[in-house]
């Protein structure tokens, strides 16, 4: 039995399920073709990150070929071949706001946080913030 998205948090992150992407998202591509990081930590440069987004280590070789493609020709395909073995894709929406799309359940890691396995679905990654004794608002900072 498949487990149904559900609201997950760690630390600044939370992650809300929704039922499908907006339209006109675009994919973001992996910081250094090797994770999807949802939030950079301010204050120790931790990240918030998923690690295993590929089932075949062919996605990554299509990604890095992406950094050293000489032709557009050759980004589209390594880009096309990169998307179809992802197990986790993150987008951007038009305004801004970004996606998490799991495919099988994945681990967001953190060095100072439990690692929560993420079940397959699509997940909303809202800007968290905060107030301080001003009543201001601020970015929830980690």
């Amino acid at each position: 039995m498949q487990q149904q998205p559900i609201q997950i948090r760690q630390g600044d992150v939370m992650l809300v399920p929704v039922k499908a992407l907006p339209a006109d998202c675009k994919p973001i591509q992996p910081e250094a073709g090797r994770r999807f990081v949802l939030a950079h930590g301010e204050v120790t440069g931790h990240a918030h990150a998923i690690y295993e987004f590929t089932q075949d280590q062919a996605a990554e070789a299509a990604v890095a070929a992406i950094d050293t493609a000489k032709a557009s020709a050759e980004a589209k395909e390594a880009i096309d071949r990169a998307m179809k073995l992802r197990t986790a894709q993150m987008w951007s929406a038009p305004d801004g706001e970004w996606y998490l799309e799991v495919k099988v359940p994945s681990v967001m890691k953190h060095e100072e946080h439990t690692a929560p396995t993420i079940p397959p679905g699509i997940y909303h990654a809202p800007i968290q913030v905060e107030s301080n004794s001003s009543n201001m608002l601020r970015r929830v900072a980690d």
